[in-house]
């Protein structure tokens, strides 16, 4: 006699209902139809479960949204599916409700999804995620999230969050404007990153500073680094060194590593660390792989890049920074602190100059980056003279000088990247692997068609008129 039945149960727990009558729901991975005999394997977030039914169930078809209720058996051991973690379990079926039916579907999804074109899996990216890698990426991501939340709340750090709105600065990258509807003819920007409001919160004594940050950049896209939005764990300390934040991220990633990732193994402990001159001497580079075997998919090399000079010549690709006279332009930000020693050369050589700044580097990878910040008015004004700021983008960071009057502390900080610390993780080929609705590399966003025109309605509101390119 079939006991009482239990209302929605997961296929990964159906271990634990052998002999009782119970419902599933969740979609039909798979159907083979052996005439009377028909097999249904159902997907749930926890997994798969195969489903026996008779041909009365035949309506069902692949990726159909099904409730299925029916009675849990063990199967003889001699059918067991060890490939699967309920292979040793099944359903007989007593009755399947097709909630919703699905057409066919425009790709596979039983595939990695690699070999399908980028544009058609975006623009279905709601059946791409069904997919095994991707379910799995995307819920990985969510658990490693929760893991940097926890590890830096246990550490009295707090979670603020800062504008999406925000303030046009020259910052080194293109911004993603915003027109005002109330303020026409001004703008906000969406922010690159959250720096000028860590530093502040540096100043309103927050002390340990951490976010989740969504950041926007119109930087030409790589396969590791997105077009348009990317996702960073954005952290700031006061009274701190470069030693401390090293430490602190070495810390916590070891213990990602480890709790993720267990059948990978660091290469060296404690990290290494290399000057950026050496660096480049022997590797030819700034973020060096220093694998011992490169093929060894299971291998991570960390290593930390430091004393970056504080200055680069000024090209013409640095638009961004000064009014095209200036000869210098910021290695990293024109908020890195020079290294204690050779603040005198900003006066006489400020190429010599080294800056206290710090890359994460993983097989080859900058998966973060930071520095002690500039905490003096004076020593601040100075990097934006050298970098040829006019008063008129001076004036853009009045903010920050006015702040750094009022006492501010010495501090510092790092901002790793979480789609690309993933994606090198994962052995993906690019950030659009760990991100559940990226942009395409033509900058096209998933599923939604943006960017797309504004109605001339929309644009009278905003005080905007566009006119078109001849």
């Amino acid at each position: 006699m079939d006991k009482k039945i239990i209302e929605r149960v997961l296929t990964a727990d159906i271990g634990s209902h052998v002999g009782e009558t119970v419902m599933i729901k969740g979609w039909v991975n798979t159907r083979r139809d052996h005439g009377n005999i028909v097999f249904l394997d159902i997907r749930d977030r926890s997994g798969i479960l195969q489903t026996v039914g008779t041909k009365e169930v035949s309506q069902a078809r692949g990726e159909d949204c099904v409730s299925v209720k029916g009675i849990v058996k063990k199967r003889p051991e001699k059918m067991v599916n060890e490939k699967v973690a309920t292979g040793a379990y099944e359903m007989e079926i007593k009755t399947l409700t097709v909630i919703s039916k699905a057409q066919v579907l425009p790709f596979p999804i039983d595939t990695d999804g690699y070999e399908i074109e980028e544009e058609v899996r975006q623009k279905f990216r709601y059946l791409d995620l069904r997919r095994p890698r991707m379910a799995r990426n995307i819920r990985l991501r969510s658990r490693v999230v929760n893991q940097i939340r926890t590890f830096l709340l246990d550490r009295d750090f707090v979670e603020i969050e800062t504008p999406i709105l925000t303030k046009t600065t020259p910052e080194g990258a293109r911004d993603f404007l915003v027109p005002s509807r109330l303020q026409k003819g001004n703008f906000y920007a969406l922010p690159q990153s959250p720096q000028q409001y860590k530093q502040l919160l540096m100043v309103a004594g927050m002390e340990r500073y951490f976010q989740i940050a969504r950041c926007f950049r119109d930087e030409d896209p790589r396969s590791d680094r997105a077009y348009g939005e990317f996702t960073q764990l954005d952290l700031e300390m006061s009274f701190t060194s470069q030693e401390d934040i090293l430490l602190l991220i070495e810390e916590l990633f070891t213990g990602i590593v480890k709790k993720f990732f267990p059948e990978k193994h660091v290469t060296q402990t404690p990290w290494p660390r290399i000057s950026h001159k050496d660096a480049m001497e022997k590797y030819g580079c700034d973020k060096p792989d220093m694998r011992k075997d490169k093929n060894d998919k299971n291998e991570l090399a960390f290593s930390w890049t430091v004393d970056f000079p504080l200055f680069k010549a000024q090209s013409k690709d640095d638009f961004f920074f000064g009014s095209g006279k200036a000869k210098f332009a910021p290695s990293h930000h024109m908020f890195t602190a020079p290294h204690p020693d050779d603040i005198p050369f900003l006066d006489s050589d400020p190429l010599r100059v080294r800056g206290l700044q710090h890359d994460l580097v993983l097989n080859g990878y900058e998966v973060g980056g930071g520095s002690i910040r500039i905490h003096q008015g004076d020593v601040q004004e100075k990097v934006f003279d050298l970098i040829g700021f006019s008063k008129e983008q001076k004036k853009q960071f009045a903010h920050m000088l006015t702040a750094f009057t009022y006492g501010v502390p010495p501090h510092g900080g790092i901002a790793p990247g979480i789609d690309r610390f993933l994606m090198v993780l994962l052995g993906e080929p690019s950030l659009r692997e760990v991100m559940a609705f990226p942009m395409t590399s033509s900058g096209q966003t998933s599923i939604m068609n943006a960017p797309s025109p504004a109605t001339e309605a929309q644009l009278k509101e905003a005080g905007i008129m566009v006119k078109k390119a001849k």
